[in-house]
């Protein structure tokens, strides 16, 4: 998901309306090695300390002492957070952008205090990891737009900017949705592995209650999204209509209804689905803006 957003918007987006870009195309690729090293360390981390309640939550895909030792899992937590770090500071030199490497060190930590602690805590941990699936979004537009903006071209770089930062808010949402829904349905791992997740702290029907109304967030901010740019586009409207909204309204209805794992499963995954459909919408902007 992470490779396929990364590249979207570097060439469906930028390239195909020759915006002034910072990066190559090897550039490119390190940033999209970079972020997955990172993430991939970061859901190393997150396994080693999810072997008690994935146990128990889902005893199939426990990997760590099963398939890997925790030891080795370890080793590549380091190694990929070390490639990573260093492909972030040779990247932040290469664009001119030095204190731009502080941005890897940042998610690197946060990744690791959201696996070691803010997990097991109410909204933080969902908020914190959501937040970083918006950069890994955000950070196309830092190292692509950013250090290439003069004051020539200063309103186009926003503009394209402000196009993947509202991707960003979409990513945002979807994905805390989705933790909150992934929250409820790990609930009695979770709370035997000591957690205080906001299930745990206010009961299954209300968390729902709260995912439910939650939920409703992105419906409204895609249809703002739609009614403000697309409207004299049919055929982009229809797209989001069909693969964006009614998905989310359809996933709304089940939180409403859901009481079992296989429910929160069910709608754990309409979700995946809306932000991979949601990232495939990205091809359509050189119907939108050159017929603006």
């Amino acid at each position: 998901m992470i490779i396929i957003a990364q590249v979207l918007i570097k060439y469906a987006l930028f390239e195909s309306f020759d915006v002034l870009t910072t990066l190559s195309t090897l550039g490119f690729v390190l940033l999209v090695i970079t972020t997955l090293c990172i993430a991939a360390a970061g859901n190393i981390i997150n396994d080693i300390y999810d072997v008690e309640t994935d146990t128990i939550n889902k005893p199939n895909k426990v990997i760590i002492g099963k398939h890997v030792s925790e030891n080795l899992a370890y080793n590549l937590f380091f190694g990929l957070n070390i490639i990573g770090v260093i492909l972030g500071f040779y990247l932040s030199h290469s664009v001119g952008r030095s204190s731009f490497f502080a941005i890897f060190v940042i998610i690197s930590i946060a990744l690791y205090v959201y696996a070691s602690y803010l997990k097991g805590t109410v909204l933080f941990g969902n908020i914190l990891i959501s937040f970083l699936v918006a950069m890994s979004i955000i950070i196309v537009g830092v190292f692509d737009l950013l250090p290439a903006m003069i004051p020539q071209n200063r309103d186009t770089q926003l503009t394209f900017f402000d196009i993947i930062f509202d991707y960003a808010i979409f990513a945002f949402l979807i994905n805390l949705v989705r933790e909150l829904v992934k929250d409820i349905q790990d609930v009695d791992g979770d709370y035997k592995a000591g957690m205080n997740t906001l299930p745990i702290v206010i009961g299954r029907e209300r968390a729902n209650k709260i995912a439910f109304i939650i939920s409703m967030i992105p419906i409204g901010a895609v249809i703002y999204f739609v009614v403000t740019y697309l409207y004299k586009q049919p055929i982009v409207i229809g797209y989001f209509l069909l693969f964006v909204v009614a998905p989310l309204i359809y996933a709304t209805i089940k939180i409403f209804g859901a009481s079992n794992n296989f429910h929160y499963k069910h709608i754990s995954m309409v979700y995946k689905l809306v932000m991979f459909f949601g990232i495939l919408s990205l091809l359509l902007y050189p119907l939108i803006i050159k017929s603006a």
